[in-house]
């Protein structure tokens, strides 16, 4: 369904949200945008559009939460007994990172997605204040698609450090620290990866590094708390960040996601 205006949707219609298809049927007595939600025949929840700039904001009846995403208010139906359980848990998690005085947001932008090299490294602690921030010469060509999106060209950067020369300065900020980024593994790769060709190749001095370090990843965390399930992973489904993809801004977002989570109400209240 692509109609933006919820008046004009269909009494009784079908979507396919992640492979698997889902009914839609707006009850007999009513006019208003409202529609009972069936998956196999069985009745999972009820959804509501309500107007909001131009486009239906979908909104879940019982938890009142709200969607842009038609998709994402069926995953939210979706979500397993367990949710609520786990989601207490995310947000446990989250309060003990906060609660830690060695915490550091960090976030790293790269040459590309694929073998990628630094071009800005940033680290924010449990105040937001910049503890790191350099951009770095990658020695590497800096992909097209990557400066479209965080608009760090090879001129940005000509001038700048290299890895190795911000090596011993990366060193003091991170070691003995509980390092917290966005999808923890693409950005601890890159550093990896950074200290493999510092080290020509000598992974024992990189694991070693790396060891010095407690890393921990806020996407699945982040996703599970979200809540969105996907019946085709037969898992949450993973959310953007939505920073501006500067890697200091990117790192206090990362520390606001963390906040939220750690305010989560138990159970109970909510």
């Amino acid at each position: 369904m692509t109609i933006t205006d919820p008046a004009q949707w269909e009494d009784l219609f079908t979507r396919t949200v992640d492979e698997q298809p889902v009914q839609f049927v707006r009850p007999a007595d009513t006019d208003r945008p409202v529609w009972a939600v069936y998956e196999a025949a069985v009745y999972v929840g009820s959804v509501t559009a309500e107007a909001d700039g131009g486009r239906p904001l979908w909104r879940v009846q019982g938890s009142r939460e709200a969607h842009h995403d038609l998709d994402d208010a069926i995953r939210s139906l979706r979500r397993p007994p367990s949710w609520p359980r786990e989601r207490e848990q995310v947000a446990a998690w989250a309060r003990r990172l906060l609660a830690d005085d060695s915490f550091l947001a960090i976030d790293v932008e790269t040459t590309g997605l694929e073998n990628a090299y630094a071009v800005q490294i940033a680290a924010v602690d449990r105040r937001g204040s910049v503890v790191f921030n350099e951009y770095v010469q990658p020695d590497a060509v800096i992909e097209p698609a990557a400066i479209a999106v965080h608009k760090i060209t090879p001129e940005r950067v000509a001038s700048a450090a290299t890895f190795g020369e911000l090596l011993p300065h990366l060193t003091d900020v991170f070691h003995g620290r509980v390092a917290v980024a966005y999808k923890m593994d693409f950005d601890r790769g890159v550093i990896e990866r950074e200290l493999h060709r510092h080290h020509h190749g000598d992974a024992a001095a990189a694991d070693t590094w790396l060891g010095r370090v407690q890393w921990e990843d806020a996407m699945v965390p982040y996703a599970v708390w979200r809540g969105l399930w996907s019946v085709k992973r037969g898992a949450y489904r993973n959310q953007p960040l939505g920073g501006p993809h500067d890697a200091v801004a990117d790192c206090r977002l990362l520390l606001a996601k963390l906040e939220q989570m750690g305010a989560t109400a138990p159970a109970a209240r909510w």
